[in-house]
């Protein structure tokens, strides 16, 4: 028996040498050209010490806060937590990296496409937790601003593997927008156009209109955008059942934010629906552009109903599908 604990031993030393020597010749040339990372996920390179501490309570307080927005409370990004040792492998593929350890300075540093095609890997350091904290408080906007941007883009690549074809928006908006080909157009009117998508226990949809020039006020924005959405809920939007129309929750106020799209001024609004006299609801997110050359105000909107259903990744497909968006001048 003594043998053979000694030579299980020996293996297992001889594994994690192996391990090691791997490890210390990981090279970027070798490096994935493409992360197969999940959408909005960050992997931490943090030793369970500090992670398990005030820089990991923070690093959770400030990047998986709740989602602005939805009915129940989801991460902003979903955090898988890595120990320094164990750095190389998988970790390395995710398109977000967020690398945090102690060091004889403080240092902040963004390195783009560092150990993966596309990457963000975000350096922090500090002599103590107190100094890493420091760090982060200063630049956690500017990083999730960062990891965003390159989430969009990830998820539009995903948008143009299959194409719906939009012709029909074209024509009616003079835009072009990128729509997975699962959408179907389900209602289209002189200013309107309705597409859904159905999914396991539920749908998300995408609507277009648009307004006439100036009818959003800089002074009361928040209040005309609800009222214009609500009126064209009750237009267009309704349920299976008998005076059911789609409005706006009045029991959560609504985030409101201004933004800019193509280039083009813009408000950004997420809040919750729900269909009056029925039981149905859930998030949307609504953009009102100003296309000053075109003289009108263009409005696009997500929303979804998945009752039971995690609703963060399929906003941010709304999302981005709607940050697709490429305004042309009409008649062209």
């Amino acid at each position: 028996m003594g043998f053979i604990s000694i030579m299980n031993k020996t293996l297992f030393f001889w594994f994690l040498l192996a391990c090691t020597i791997s490890s210390c010749s990981y090279k970027k040339d070798a490096l994935s050209d493409k992360s197969p990372a999940a959408i909005n996920t960050i992997a931490v390179i943090i030793d369970d010490q500090l992670w398990n501490g005030e820089v990991g309570d923070s690093i959770r307080n400030k990047f998986a806060s709740p989602v602005l927005g939805l009915p129940q409370e989801e991460p902003l990004f979903t955090l898988n937590q890595y120990p320094v040792k164990l750095f190389e492998g998988y970790s390395t593929d995710s398109r977000n990296i967020i690398i945090i350890k102690k060091d004889i300075e403080s240092k902040f540093e963004i390195k783009e496409n560092e150990f993966a095609t596309p990457q963000n890997a975000i350096h922090i350091s500090g002599r103590t937790a107190f100094e890493i904290l420091e760090v982060l408080e200063t630049h956690t906007h500017e990083i999730i601003q960062k990891m965003r941007t390159l989430e969009i883009t990830e998820a539009q690549k995903i948008i143009k593997d299959s194409l719906l074809n939009t012709k029909k928006i074209q024509k009616k908006f003079a835009i072009d927008l990128s729509i997975p080909s699962k959408y179907e157009y389900v209602m289209r009117r002189k200013n309107f156009i309705w597409l859904k998508k159905e999914i396991t226990s539920g749908n998300t949809s995408l609507i277009i209109y648009q307004l006439p020039w100036k009818c959003i006020s800089r002074v009361n924005a928040v209040h005309d955008i609800l009222a214009k959405r609500d009126s064209i809920g009750r237009l267009y939007i309704h349920g299976s059942a008998r005076n059911t129309v789609m409005i706006t929750e009045e029991a959560y106020s609504p985030y409101f934010s201004k933004t800019t799209i193509a280039g083009r001024r813009a408000y950004e609004t997420r809040g919750t629906w729900q269909m009056k006299n029925d039981f149905m609801s859930g998030p949307f997110i609504n953009y009102v552009l100003f296309d000053k050359e075109n003289k009108r105000v263009l409005v696009l909107e997500g929303f979804c109903y998945a009752p039971s259903k995690d609703k963060r990744d399929l906003m941010f497909e709304l999302e981005a599908m709607i940050k697709s968006v490429q305004l042309k001048q009409k008649g062209k």
